[in-house]
């Protein structure tokens, strides 16, 4: 009897996400992962997939926060468990995201310093990097300012408590008010919000504006100096899976630099835009200019400036006790972004 090829069944993952341009042909079927039977489920709040994730491994693939899953990482080591892929569906620059109540004569970012300002969580990626971006770049003194977390627009708290506990003693408090961090800001309760959020009170009140107005500019010339388009999610794998199917992270890995290679091409193709933006010529055009022409590039080679940078802030602001390894982030892909 002549040797048959051995078949291997797909093995099914689901996979939660937002769906993201640069996952649209995962989510149509037009990219497919080799080997693998892809359940893509959106999800267009990223907290409470993170959630979900942290609390039961629901998914066996998802969006993940950054901050989340290095300092569950740097307390459990190899018992996480998830591992990151470096595919990194979210990146944002974040000085649009400040918001400040002139009344409390805050000018310019050294201002903020003596503060009570509010975010949503202390340890979410984003604020993290804003602490990080106010530091470094304007030299404000972080520990003169007093932290208030709390849904910007909503009562309560954002999303789940950080999943590990802080490694030192940091001002932060929780919003018990009643009200919204937003409220807060319009009755100069507290001075200032950051966060990935703008607050409603902005509308009608006149003394509430960015602290960059022309934040474009600024994110801009921030870039060029820094290199830094920052990272807010990266991918998680169930280890378990990882673990017994070692092939399932290149195969996602390349399916994830395909579905993005077929979006850039799309978004180039402007005789008929995707995307309502009545100047998006002139956005490509911007784009190719600062970032050469794909501000998303995947790979650990691709996210190591941003990762050294990140890591130092949460070891300065008391989120992790030491820096890790880049590569310990990460699942083994290789390291070059295949688009």
């Amino acid at each position: 009897m002549s040797a048959a090829a051995v078949v291997r069944e797909p093995i099914p993952l689901s996979f939660a996400s937002g769906l993201y341009d640069r996952m649209l042909p995962l989510y149509s079927g037009e990219v497919r992962p080799d080997g693998i039977a892809l359940k893509f489920i959106v999800n267009e709040d990223p907290a409470a997939i993170f959630a979900r994730m942290a609390a039961t491994q629901e998914f066996d693939l998802a969006e993940m926060s950054c901050s989340d899953y290095i300092a569950r990482l740097s307390v459990e080591k190899e018992r996480t468990p998830y591992i990151a892929l470096p595919v990194y569906p979210a990146r944002s620059f974040r000085h649009g995201f400040i918001t400040v109540n002139r009344r409390a004569g805050i000018r310019g970012p050294k201002d903020l310093e003596g503060k009570r300002i509010g975010l949503p969580r202390y340890t979410m990626t984003a604020t993290v990097w804003i602490r990080g971006i106010l530091e470094d770049e304007y030299g404000v003194d972080l520990s003169t300012i007093q932290w208030v977390e709390g849904s910007i627009n909503g009562t309560g708290r954002h999303g789940g408590p950080s999943v590990t506990p802080l490694v030192r003693e940091v001002a932060v408090s929780v919003n018990r008010s009643g009200k919204s961090l937003s409220q807060l800001l319009d009755e100069g309760a507290i001075d200032a919000i950051v966060g990935t959020s703008l607050p409603d009170c902005r509308r009608h009140n006149a003394d509430v504006v960015r602290l960059f107005p022309d934040f474009r500019a600024v994110e801009k010339a921030y870039y060029r100096r820094t290199r830094h388009f920052p990272i807010m999610h990266c991918i998680v794998l169930r280890r378990s899976i990882y673990e017994a199917h070692r092939f399932v992270a290149a195969s996602l890995y390349r399916a994830f630099c395909e579905a993005k290679h077929i979006a850039i091409k799309h978004m180039r193709y402007i005789a008929n835009p995707r995307y309502m933006l009545p100047w998006m010529h002139d956005d490509l055009d911007e784009i190719e200019a600062v970032f050469g022409g794909d501000p998303f590039a995947y790979g650990i080679d691709a996210g190591r400036h941003n990762f050294e940078t990140f890591m130092r802030y949460l070891v300065e602001h008391g989120i992790i006790a030491s820096a890790m390894a880049i590569e310990d982030l990460f699942a083994d892909v290789g390291d070059t972004d295949l688009t």
